[in-house]
């Protein structure tokens, strides 16, 4: 008996130090599944504004950040291992949204632009070195119209290989609506009002597109990931259930397409949810999540899909991080 209590003093204070190293672990007890890259980027006083969006080229080890200020760069270019290469400025405005497109012929970068001035409520096509090829809405003036085309505060872009695009717009402004264009800008389709019900928007903050035909879109303040078919637009399905304590700012898939990365702004946190294959959507499984320092906020992210790598653009710590993957 003498024995029997130091054991179980023994056990319960086994079990109250496992009980501390679980509700500090980010990772919840579980496999972790990313590691921070310390040195991206090499130089971190690079980043002079509020970093909103980034986007990597795999194809050229690349990496593009967007960021918000006064009399600063708005997109600065760094290498895949960090290093500095150079910036651009031209009639870029407020940036939101960035994604790099390669075709077999060339590259090109593609932004949403949110300011009220006269370079706003426009996405626009740049060369990697910040010529501008191509304005998509009406440059200073917002609106709803499809002839002309017209945005008010497009949040991000998405463009596939064939050209074909996908927009969400907008970031608080009168629409909330998902527009598919052709390679030739016209509409193909359009889902979206404003409201909870199925397939309305409140604050469409993130679009991209998987292998199977569907198009998946973070709806920011109804606190949901909503699905439609990127032929047709049918609506698909929804998540919500991962979503209680704030809302998707980000989608993006693994470069394996088996997990969706999420940012959730208010929790610092990202989500790693699984991806489903061909099929019904199913039920929201978060497989892991990434707990980030308070006041991190993390906006939106990119993946590369060549090693995997997952950027984190953060406007509270104003710095975009590097995620390598573990396995």
């Amino acid at each position: 008996m003498a024995g029997a209590l130091p054991a179980l003093l023994a056990l319960l204070w086994g079990s109250q130090v496992l009980k501390a190293f679980d509700y500090s672990s980010p990772w919840k007890g579980q496999e972790q599944m990313y590691k921070l890259d310390i040195g991206w980027p090499k130089i971190p006083e690079y980043f002079t504004g509020q970093t909103f969006c980034v986007a990597v080229d795999s194809l050229h080890g690349l990496v593009f950040v967007g960021q918000r200020g006064d009399n600063v760069p708005k997109v600065l270019v760094f290498s895949e291992e960090g290093y500095f290469l150079y910036s651009w400025n031209n009639t870029v405005e407020m940036p939101h949204g960035i994604f790099v497109l390669n075709t077999a012929t060339d590259s090109s970068v593609w932004i949403t632009d949110v300011g009220t001035g006269k370079y706003g409520h426009t996405v626009k096509q740049y060369s990697p070195s910040g010529k501008l090829m191509q304005i998509l809405g009406t440059p200073g003036n917002a609106g709803s119209s499809l002839i002309p085309l017209q945005f008010d505060q497009p949040a991000e872009i998405f463009v596939e290989e064939s050209g074909d695009i996908y927009v969400v717009d907008g970031d608080g402004g009168m629409n909330n609506r998902l527009l598919k264009l052709s390679n030739d800008y016209k509409e193909i389709w359009l889902a979206g009002t404003n409201g909870t019900g199925i397939g309305q928007f409140k604050i469409p903050h993130s679009v991209t597109v998987d292998p199977f035909g569907r198009v998946w879109v973070a709806d920011r303040d109804n606190k949901r990931i909503q699905v439609f078919d990127k032929v047709t637009g049918e609506w698909l399905g929804s998540w919500s259930s991962c979503f209680s304590e704030d809302g998707p700012y980000s989608v993006r898939f693994t470069a394996n397409y088996k997990y969706l990365i999420v940012a959730q702004l208010n929790i610092n946190r990202l989500a790693i949810l699984a991806a489903p294959p061909v099929g019904s959507i199913g039920d929201c499984v978060m497989v892991n999540t990434v707990q980030l320092a308070d006041e991190t906020k993390p906006h939106l992210v990119d993946v590369d899909m060549k090693s995997g790598a997952v950027y984190v653009a953060e406007i509270g710590a104003q710095q975009v991080q590097k995620y390598i993957p573990l396995s």
